[in-house]
């Protein structure tokens, strides 16, 4: 169980009340407990406060939130309470934080309420529901002191569209604490001339955190030596098992595909990667040049077990598959291929490595000649994404070097591909294909951008809040 990412949860109330209202502050107390169960998951740990009613406990509560280094703080206003026991826990906390509004039933049931007689009992009743009377003072303390806040309101039981809503402000928080930890690393050099790719690696630090490795081909080369027989075996018997080997494929590239995919998983274990951008000519370096030509299957199989592969040195597209592939959607290398206006659709796919954990069926190996655009020849995968709902991610470059997400919602679509021994998919999106390719190309993106399974573009809105980015969305 991976437990690095951490929900912090308080609840807030006011102590004036508890000798006052009989039960009050148990039962607000439950409230936050039905928040936590519900929070829970595999992948995180829950810092539950409780119920924070008094400034002592608000700065105890925010140093025990940053002692713990929660990730995303939600903050559920159980019933009205001071912003004063508010601002020292989200000023300390110094993280993202979430006002859960949420009232315990979808209304309070008016007959039975207005049949309990005693003005106390009643009271006590309503302050049971007036979760949402603190929330204005909040957000207007958290404004004059600049502090970032989103809000989710809705009802605590039976309500699924705000707990939809609530998940997603979890996975985000999970994938932004993923790239602010992950590992990216560049093995060789930019494709010369391909001027749209071209980044400046402090702004990655700067916006997306985590931390860049340069590395050098020749330790490819050198890592490559040192695969024993029993491996290249084992790793022939692992391809046989992925991919759909097409019959024309030469058991000496096979072998030397399978040589450089076990080089790669302990290259990739030596720096701990968690992605990496690679682009290489070789040209004039026998040993070079075959290490970059039979890469592919090895980076096919990377970047589907969640260490996803870019090629052409394309880091920002590394970013965004990153992105794509840490909300569970996948994230496979893509681009225009060709507009089909008789079906109304786009073609979109790339040569190189694929993901082919979100391959439609099998994907192929096939033999290529030679590399388009490329040196060498060998090996290379042809797959088309799942049918059904998929999502584009651009990481893109403003002028002034700030990054934006940039994304579109579409649907892979079944129909005839290019089998040319790459990746290759049919793209159907809402406004028509003529409209998107204009709307997507006015944000300026670069050429390349990531694919990945499933509608998920208010997963990536809210990443894009709690990075502080501008999210761009297309359809």
């Amino acid at each position: 169980m991976n437990t690095d990412f951490k929900i912090g949860l308080f609840g807030i109330g006011l102590d004036t009340y508890w000798p006052q209202f009989n039960g009050l502050k148990e039962r607000l107390e439950g409230y936050i407990e039905v928040v936590m169960k519900r929070l829970q998951r595999a992948d995180a740990n829950i810092i539950n406060a409780g119920l924070v009613d008094n400034a002592d406990k608000a700065f105890a509560t925010g140093e025990l939130f940053r002692k713990e280094g929660v990730n995303i703080l939600f903050l559920y206003t159980t019933t009205y309470a001071l912003s004063s026991t508010v601002l020292p826990v989200v000023q300390r906390a110094k993280v993202p934080v979430i006002l859960l509004n949420l009232s315990p039933e979808n209304a309070i049931n008016y007959s039975d309420f207005n049949k309990m007689g005693a003005r106390r009992e009643m009271t006590g009743e309503w302050l049971a529901h007036c979760g949402a009377c603190p929330v204005p003072e909040i957000a207007n303390v958290f404004r004059r002191c600049g502090i970032q806040f989103q809000e989710v309101t809705g009802a605590l039981h039976n309500d699924e569209q705000c707990w939809k809503e609530i998940n997603e402000w979890v996975e985000a928080a999970r994938v932004m604490h993923t790239l602010f930890n992950n590992r990216l690393g560049c093995m060789g050099h930019y494709y010369s001339g391909m001027l749209d790719i071209y980044t400046d690696l402090t702004q990655i630090y700067s916006q997306f955190g985590g931390h860049v490795e340069l590395i050098e081909v020749e330790e490819l080369v050198t890592m490559r030596k040192e695969i024993t027989a029993g491996e290249i075996k084992q790793r022939l018997q692992l391809f046989t098992e992925s991919f759909d080997i097409q019959h024309d494929c030469l058991a000496e590239e096979l072998e030397k595909a399978a040589i450089t995919s076990v080089a790669m998983d302990r290259l990739t274990a030596k720096y701990k990667l968690g992605s990496l951008a690679y682009y290489y000519k070789g040209t004039g370096n026998p040993d070079n040049e075959e290490a970059i030509a039979s890469i592919i299957l090895g980076n096919s199989l990377l970047t589907a077990k969640g260490i996803p592969v870019a090629g052409e040195y394309e880091i920002k597209n590394a970013i965004a598959m990153k992105i794509m592939d840490s909300f569970g959607a996948g994230g496979s290398f893509t681009e225009y291929y060709a507009m089909d206006y008789n079906d109304d659709i786009v073609l979109m796919g790339h040569d190189g490595p694929g993901h082919i954990a979100i391959a439609e069926g099998k994907t192929k190996v096939r033999p290529l000649q030679v590399y388009h655009g490329k040196v060498g020849r060998g090996l290379s995968v042809e797959m088309s994404v799942k049918h059904g709902p998929v999502t584009l991610l651009s990481v893109t470059e403003s002028p002034g070097g700030k990054f934006m997400l940039q994304v579109a919602e579409a649907e892979s679509v079944p129909g005839p591909i290019l089998q040319i021994g790459n990746t290759n998919s049919r793209y159907r999106f809402s406004i028509g294909a003529r409209a998107f390719v204009n709307k997507w190309n006015s944000f300026g993106p670069a050429h390349h951008c990531a694919v990945g399974t499933g509608h998920i573009h208010t997963k990536i809105e809210k990443l894009g809040i709690l990075l502080n980015m501008e999210v761009a969305k297309v359809c």
